[in-house]
């Protein structure tokens, strides 16, 4: 299981870093929940939490539209039965390097919650 869910977030590396967002929201339940700071940040009225692979849909495409350099360094990755603790360093060209860490809860080999922190 430990090796099911490392393997899931490495996907989720490959989707993210290529901005294919099928096969990003793919690795989701149709339930999924998300919480960002960014979230909370961009969109006030989402209190940082969505949910649901619709409205994930429109998070990312924005993000990946409005940066389309965009990538994640993985720094360290950390997995248990339920969950996979994600250490990345946030890329975006002309701005600062941002450490995150990332925590997927995965269910029956879907993502059903993440949450990120901001270092």
């Amino acid at each position: 299981m430990m090796l099911e869910n490392e393997a899931i977030a490495k996907k989720w590396f490959e989707a993210f870093n290529s901005h294919n967002l099928d096969d990003l929201l793919y690795l989701y339940d149709e339930t999924a929940t998300h919480f960002s700071p960014k979230l909370k940040i961009r969109k006030p009225e989402t209190n940082g939490l969505i949910k649901g692979k619709s409205e994930l849909r429109i998070w990312w495409n924005d993000a990946f539209d409005r940066l389309p350099t965009l990538y994640y360094k993985v720094t360290s990755l950390t997995s248990n039965n339920n969950r996979v603790f994600m250490e990345y360093v946030r890329q975006v060209e002309n701005e600062e390097d941002m450490l995150v860490a990332e925590v997927l809860e995965i269910e029956a080999g879907k993502i059903i919650f993440s949450r990120v922190y901001h270092g």
